[in-house]
Formats: C-alpha cells, structure tokens, sequence
C-alpha cells in the first residue's frame, strides 16, 4: 500500500470497499469524487508563463468544492476580504447554539428543512431579544455560521453566532449594550428551543419531514409527541465566548469558522492496519490534543456525514448585516461608530489579494525574478491528454 497522508488518500485507496458497505446519497457522491479528483489530471489542468524568460508550469485544476481540504484557503481569504467593508467600530459577541443529540439522527435525514430551521429559529431569537428595552433596545449586526461536527467528526450540529456589542435603535441611533452579554445565555437557549420547536411542530404536520430506520418510530404522533415533550423538558446547550475589542479581532476569528470543514489533512497523523489516526481536542479534558483512531470506512462514514445539501447556504446574515441592510442601516452604523472609510477595511483587489496571500511572490518567476508571471487563457480550463 503506497504512503497515504491525505484525506484524498484515503478516498482514492478505500473507494471500494467504503461502496460495499455504505450507499452515498447524490451530494455525498458528488462532493466525494471532488476531493477524490482535485487537483489531478483528471480535471485538467492550466498553464503559467512568464512574460519576460519564458517559464512554464502546468497547474492542475482545483475541484473548488466547498467540503475539500485543498480548496478551502483562498475562499476564506476572500470571503475575509469581502468583510473587510461591512465591519463595524464596535465590539462583538461570540454565541454558539447547538440541538440537543436526541435530534440527530432526525437531522442528518432532513439536513435541508432542518438545518434551515436552526437558521431561522437563531436569528429571531436574536434579534427579538435583542431589540427588546429590557436588553439592549436596538438592532445588532448578526452573523451566523453552521457546522456539523465535533472534534472526533461525530454529528453535532450547531451555529456559530458574531453580535455586534451595540446596535441601531428605532430613530436611527447607535446604542452601545453592556460590557457583558446583554442577554442571559439561558433565555436565549430557551427562545431558540421554544422557536425551532415550533418550527419541527409546523413541519411535522405538514409533512416535509421523513422518518426511516432507527427514527421511522416517530411517523406515530404518539410517539413523536413524546419526543417533543422530552425536547422541551431538557437545556439546549448554549454559551457565549469573550467579547471582541475591534473590528480586525473579529474579522480574524470570524475566518477561522467560516471555510472550515470536518477536519483538515494537517490533522491526519498516519494511515496504518486499515485505520486512521488524526488529532483531536479533548474539550472534556482541559482542550488536551490527543490521538484518536478510526477503522477507514468509519473514517469516510463520519467525513461524509458533514457534506451539506447542494446550494445550501451555510453562513447567513441577520439584522444590521442583512443583504436589505447592507447599503442603508449598515453604513449609518459604520458613520455613526466612526470606521466609515477607515483605510485599514478598505477591500483589496484580486490582485492585491494574491499578493497578500502568496507574500507577494503571486506574479514572481521563480528563474528570472520578475513579476511577469501569467496565466495563459485564464478562462478556459486545459483538459491532459494523459
């Protein structure tokens, strides 16, 4: 068996045997054979001159799909940079809200309807409590990202929730909430289960939700209601991290959640005996990095569980932040915190940005030492003839 460092690795070597065992649904399969193939002959490749001594390189294309581990880096460097014009000179918040386990396997069966229920539930329950005088009284800017895993790839849905420390009131004022979180985190939790609840109820009766194998129980409203009351006599776990000071802060940590995936080739530690072994934190003991080990096809099982439904939207916007806000309500907000125009968030342009990727070495020649390097036909990608 050659050297196998990499989760395309894994997948190219235990295709087989993973298909004689497990069936991928259409978005498993689709996102499989992506990372399967990225950057490989397969999906061709494009060529790099250099204008002054001639160089050449063939690159092979990327697979850009969203669940990769090699295409994820320059996508968060341009989200960041999208960003970079929409901050705000305020403090922030970091809240996480997350399902309790006795819906998992209902999740991962309705991903669509389910996932898009969590989005919604989380961002009323913000802003409700948020705009109530009891609180805070204003408007805050809202952004918020799913994940689905914890550190062992296991099922755990949750969102990852930035608040802005103060918000936009009905005349149009900014109003700066407390040093604390201005909203308990247990009414908070407790506003997002009454929300989401009532959601799962609505789809229930409507039937948009499918039950089959160890939760095909729950189609009798017996049993289902049992479920619900179970559901509503638990806490939601929740909580809330240490605020932001400013806006390059935030827009730093925000990166680190938005193009993550399960887990990433750097935490993969060896393949050997027909198992991997990757590191992990042990958050029940002290965030202790430790080695943990799967069977291959457990491996691919869990990686594939995370795989969302085509063209779902994982990170969303919510008040100030929200796209009908963008160009109004935001920019009185930036005006009125003082960063409007600030040089320091001005968004950079593509090139500017391959730049500040690459450590200014994007256009460099590796012979000549010119910045002269250019794609050839940028817009058609080569096929090999291999």
């Amino acid at each position: 068996m050659k050297d196998i460092k990499t989760i395309q690795d894994i997948f190219v070597e235990f295709e087989e045997k993973f298909n004689l065992q497990y069936h991928m649904s259409k978005d498993q399969y689709k996102a499989f054979n992506h990372i399967k193939r990225c950057r490989t002959e397969e999906l061709g490749y494009h060529k790099i001159l250099c204008e002054s001594c001639g160089f050449e390189k063939i690159t092979y294309n990327s697979c850009k799909d969203r669940h990769c581990p090699l295409c994820q880096s320059f996508k968060k460097e341009q989200w960041t940079n999208d960003r970079k014009s929409e901050v705000l000179g305020s403090k922030y918040f970091h809240v996480v809200l997350t399902l309790p386990k006795e819906l998992d396997n209902i999740v991962l069966q309705n991903k669509r309807v389910l996932f898009s229920i969590m989005f919604k539930a989380a961002g009323e329950a913000i802003k409700k409590l948020c705009e109530d005088k009891k609180f805070m009284g204003a408007m805050p800017a809202i952004t918020a990202v799913l994940h689905t895993w914890g550190q062992n790839l296991d099922f755990h849905p949750h969102i990852h929730i930035i608040i802005s420390a103060g918000g936009l009131t009905k005349d149009n004022k900014w109003k700066e909430s407390s040093e604390k979180f201005f909203v308990p985190v247990k009414v908070l939790s407790k506003v997002f289960r009454g929300k989401f609840m009532s959601y799962l109820k609505e789809n229930y009766k409507n039937e948009e939700i499918s039950f089959y194998g160890e939760v095909e129980k729950y189609k009798d409203i017996n049993k289902f209601r049992i479920l619900v009351n179970k559901l509503y006599n638990i806490n939601w776990y929740s909580y809330v991290k240490r605020p932001f000071d400013n806006a390059d802060a935030i827009i730093e940590y925000l990166a680190r959640y938005t193009h993550r995936i399960a887990i990433t080739n750097s935490r993969i530690v060896k393949v050997e005996n027909g198992k991997v072994f990757f590191k992990y934190k042990d958050y029940k003991d002290k965030s202790k990095q430790k080695i943990m080990s799967l069977e291959t096809i457990e491996f691919i099982r869990r990686f594939l569980m995370h795989v969302l439904p085509s063209k779902f939207v994982k990170i969303r916007y919510y008040g100030i932040n929200a796209n009908r806000n963008k160009r109004t309500k935001l920019k009185l907000c930036q005006k009125l915190t003082n960063i409007l125009n600030n040089p320091l968030y001005k968004k950079l342009t593509k090139t500017e940005l391959l730049k500040k990727i690459t450590n200014g070495k994007a256009f460099l020649c590796p012979v000549c030492n010119k910045e002269t390097l250019k794609l050839e036909n940028p817009n058609i990608r080569l096929m090999s003839t291999a």
